[in-house]
């Protein structure tokens, strides 16, 4: 037995000791948690929190086939309620998709990360690229997705798919980049080029999601799996991506706007200007070659694709406000939008010219009588004996129906194609004819007269 007098001492000796012990338990007890909460959050958590509220699932009755499928179908031909992945690329909601994941379907519902359910509008698409862009009103701004490169990408690195996987919604695999560059043949109809190859679990429902990087950021699109094969998907970089989203929302521009300038993306972010057509918009707002636009209205440009979405909703005579550099100084300049209508009847022979061909819009509920997949065509009245048109054996009554990456829906749409200061990029250039019932393509190397080159 302890003595009293004994233990006393020794209690107020223990005391302080056990006090110290106590407060360092206690907060030890308290901070576990916040230490293996941060543990948890890995880099790949962090990333798919970034990207995934910017993410919308797409679903809608179409029909689909099989084979080596593009991964919003099933093997087998018939109707089945289609799903598919899309991201938001502009707050007003814009959001780019595959083609093949809209194609076809009469309602496109659109699904957000909160839950909240919208019918999308199809904007624009095309077909080659498998690339399409739709619209949702939500009346509210959305987050929009962080964009990456693919032009750095390294075999290995890991990477982040988020998709509608088979109808499960924001389903997030992970795995590396397992190559780049792949082509891959889907058809006889559709060929992808230049694919980002990675073993990220890729399945139906996933096209048109996003590839992450580690950082958050979009690298890619995801579009393709190899039917009975594991570990095999595929993405189309994003910078292939961006580039052919801006093409289709110029395209659609073009047809009430017309500003006169072709643009160049700089090497170190921004659009420098390559030509200034005469007598223009831009040219009347003081534009010069060489300028470099950094800005429209409050949305910073670092890409065409930023420079079309500040023309979203603008009509002509509407004023926007460009932020450019001249000569490294700052300066604000004032762009009136002029009317496409304007521009066009000064080119209206330019597919005789440069084509050889006598283009007539084709009434549409005539077009839809063909029961093909494209939304309109043009319909050949003659063509000229020496035009490029009659060497590659374009006939009369043949439906022109796309020119490279872009549909033909109106005589405004190959005036586009053919006014581009980059045309030389894709001469000679891939078209699409409709005869009879079959859906031709072909490749004309076109007699282009200079002054149709500026846009």
């Amino acid at each position: 037995m302890i003595n009293p007098i004994v233990r006393q001492p020794l209690l107020g000796l223990l005391r302080p000791r056990m006090r110290r012990i106590g407060i360092l338990g206690l907060v030890f007890f308290l901070a576990t948690p916040l230490l293996a909460s941060d543990l948890r959050k890995t880099p790949i958590v962090r990333a798919v929190e970034q990207a995934r509220p910017s993410v919308v699932n797409i679903r809608g009755e179409k029909t689909v086939g099989g084979g080596i499928q593009s991964t919003g179908a099933a093997s087998g031909s018939r109707r089945v309620n289609g799903m598919g992945t899309g991201v938001v690329i502009d707050s007003r909601g814009y959001i780019v998709t595959n083609h093949h994941v809209i194609e076809g379907v009469r309602q496109i519902q659109v699904t957000l990360a909160s839950g909240s359910q919208y019918y999308g509008k199809l904007i624009a698409r095309d077909m080659t690229t498998d690339l399409a862009i739709i619209k949702i009103d939500t009346g509210k701004s959305l987050p929009v997705i962080s964009v990456g490169t693919a032009k750095d990408l390294m075999p290995g690195e890991p990477v982040v798919a988020v998709g509608n996987a088979y109808g499960y919604e924001h389903t997030v695999t992970k795995g590396i980049v397992s190559a780049l560059h792949r082509t891959v043949q889907v058809s006889d109809a559709q060929n992808y080029d230049d694919l980002i190859q990675t073993d990220a679990s890729i399945n139906p429902g996933n096209s048109g999601g996003p590839l992450l990087n580690i950082d958050g950021e979009m690298i890619g699109i995801n579009v393709a799996v190899r039917a009975g094969a594991q570990g095999i998907g595929f993405a189309i970089p994003v910078d292939k991506v961006l580039e052919v989203a801006a093409q289709l929302l110029a395209s659609q521009q073009i047809k009430e706007m017309w500003i006169g300038v072709a643009l160049k993306s700089e090497p170190d972010g921004g659009l420098a200007v390559d030509t200034v057509e005469n007598d223009s918009p831009a040219s009347l707002a003081g534009l010069q070659t060489g300028d470099v636009i950094s800005g429209i209205d409050d949305i910073t440009v670092r890409r065409a694709l930023d420079f079309q979405r500040g023309l979203l909703a603008r009509r002509p005579g509407d004023t926007v406000t460009l932020s450019i550099q001249r000569d490294q100084t700052p300066l604000s300049v004032d762009l009136t939008l002029g009317n496409s209508s304007e521009r066009i009847a000064d080119t209206a022979d330019t597919a005789w010219e440069a084509l050889g061909l006598d283009l007539e819009t084709m009434p549409r509920a005539q077009f839809e009588l063909l029961k093909t997949r494209y939304r309109g065509g043009l319909t050949v009245k003659s063509v000229r004996a020496d035009g490029p048109a009659a060497r590659q054996g374009i006939q009369t009554g043949d439906i022109l129906v796309g020119m490279h990456v872009w549909e033909t829906v109106s005589k405004e749409n190959v005036a586009y194609v053919l006014n581009r200061a980059d045309f030389s990029k894709f001469d000679p250039i891939k078209f699409f004819i409709v005869r009879g019932n079959e859906t031709l393509y072909g490749y004309m190397t076109v007699a282009m007269i200079e002054t149709y080159r500026s846009q």
